[in-house]
């Protein structure tokens, strides 16, 4: 008797609480991409790179690249972070082999929600990978939304000056999906809340304007560090090796340096957009750079 191979399966939701707060990480899509040292060894050698995936037992060649929002439930607000990919990788030739099709969707009912019971999204920056589930065939996917954007951000993606070449279709993109939601936005600097709990913390380098977010509620806390760090090997344990697709690289670096101490500094758990799903986990400092440790059972009691 024979049994046929079915494929991976992998999770795709873990919700848990955080004091009055239920917090739930989607993984909206997966992409397998190759160069490491391309990708994330700005001012290291190749062995370099290459020494560092051995050392950590993953693929020298070879990376999972993972898109994960997340759902918080202030129990009188839900909020999203980031819409992921939609349909930009059958919609725009040039991104078709770098993005997946997004699930959010399809998740968020799997999880009990429906689009139209999502009262806040924000937007932690303006990649394509973040705002391309606004619209589904034209329409606003989060019809009774309001949106939330760092004022430093929609406002370089609206001017459109300095931007680097790779990113010029960024900024069409932005200009088609983001500017026309002006009149139902928000616009925070950092240090200002969402709401009650939710606090913007300034991450600027990966994007001019991007924004970290502090979510608090009965003394617990994480970090939503959204693209800080967009390696859980790579960006933390050498958080001074350049990486490709920042787009104001030396400031990326210092950010990354900076919200890395402060989240190892404070114990305090933190969500990536692109870490390994679930995507959870606290970071060690180490003798040089730092360690990502995913969360175990600590949020499930």
């Amino acid at each position: 008797m024979t049994s046929p191979l079915q494929g991976p399966l992998r999770p795709t939701l873990y919700r848990f609480k955080l004091g009055a707060f239920e917090v739930m990480t989607v993984l909206d899509s997966v992409a397998m991409r190759e160069n490491m040292h391309a990708t994330f060894g700005g001012g290291a050698t190749p062995d370099e790179v290459r020494n560092l995936a051995i050392a950590n037992n993953i693929s020298p060649d070879k990376y999972e690249h993972p898109f994960v929002q997340v759902l918080v439930n202030t129990g009188k607000q839900l909020i999203l972070f980031d819409t992921g990919n939609g349909t930009l990788g059958r919609d725009i030739p040039a991104m078709r082999a770098r993005l997946p099709d997004g699930n959010l969707v399809q998740l968020l009912g799997s999880a009990g929600y429906q689009p139209a019971d999502i009262d806040i999204v924000v937007l932690t920056h303006g990649h394509p990978d973040h705002i391309g589930g606004l619209y589904d065939a034209g329409k606003l996917v989060f019809p009774n939304a309001r949106y939330v954007f760092g004022a430093a951000e929609f406002d370089f993606w609206k001017r459109g000056e300095n931007v680097r070449e790779f990113r010029k279709g960024n900024r069409e993109l932005f200009v088609k999906l983001c500017v026309p939601l002006a009149d139902k936005s928000s616009f925070i600097k950092p240090g200002e809340e969402v709401v009650p709990g939710i606090r913007a913390v300034d991450a600027a380098g990966h994007s001019p304007g991007l924004m970290a977010y502090r979510i608090e509620s009965e003394g617990r806390q994480l970090l939503i560090w959204s693209d800080t760090c967009i390696h859980y090997v790579m960006a933390v344990q050498r958080p001074d090796w350049q990486i490709d697709v920042d787009d104001e690289k030396e400031k990326a670096v210092a950010s990354r340096q900076r919200i890395l101490a402060m989240v190892a500094a404070e114990r305090m758990f933190a969500i990536g957009y692109h870490m390994p799903f679930p995507s959870v986990g606290y970071v060690e400092k180490m003798q040089v750079g730092y360690r990502w440790i995913p969360a175990g059972y600590q949020l499930n009691m």
